[in-house]
């Protein structure tokens, strides 16, 4: 999250960010498993289309917590992220929470960002872009949740080469293999269980 998921809700499921002159060649495809607790609870994927100048992320997240063998939590999130140029440009969104569903989306425009979901529009500053974790260069720009439709109110720091931690209203960490590519994803929940995501 990513795929912010709000924490409400169930956390930062690492739902990619590419940043002129900090462009890699990013895989097909990237797949994660994802862990509540040690628990595997659903999966994340991303798929990447075009080149490094003008490129599709298209990402899938769908999971389901349960209470022994009942369900008591459904997550379902897909999004659409557009670059041309080497420049983030939009962002569509739709995630279902246990049939809750809402729709955002964010179009880079001049000297802003505007940013509709739900509850209406807002505008970020004219450099913000998504929370979707893939490329780790986004960590030096604003960032807006994808799913809730607002800036968020979080620091990132990297740690060393290949880590970095985002806190605030989400408790994450991220890690990089040496290409730079996404490799994994720790984070806190609201109610103190552990989210994971582990690369497969």
């Amino acid at each position: 999250m990513s795929l912010v998921i709000g924490r409400r809700e169930l956390m930062a499921a690492g739902i990619g960010l590419l940043v002129p002159g900090t462009a890699f060649a990013a895989p097909a495809r990237l797949a994660f498993q994802v862990f509540r607790n040690g628990t595997r609870v659903g999966e994340h994927q991303m798929s990447f289309a075009g080149d490094e100048d003008n490129r599709t992320v298209t990402t899938n997240v769908d999971m389901v917590v349960k209470i022994g063998p009942v369900p008591v939590y459904k997550y379902k999130h897909d999004a659409i992220e557009r670059w041309a140029g080497g420049k983030w440009v939009s962002i569509d969104a739709t995630t279902n929470g246990n049939g809750k569903i809402q729709k955002t989306s964010a179009r880079a425009m001049p000297g802003y960002v505007q940013i509709t979901g739900p509850k209406g529009a807002v505008r970020g500053p004219a450099d913000a872009v998504p929370l979707s974790h893939w490329n780790q260069a986004s960590f030096g720009k604003p960032l807006f949740n994808q799913q809730e439709a607002k800036m968020l109110k979080v620091t990132c720091a990297k740690v060393k080469s290949g880590h970095w931690q985002v806190r605030g209203e989400a408790e994450i960490d991220d890690f990089y293999d040496a290409s730079g590519n996404w490799l994994a994803l720790q984070g806190k929940l609201e109610d103190g269980s552990k989210m994971e995501y582990r690369r497969v």
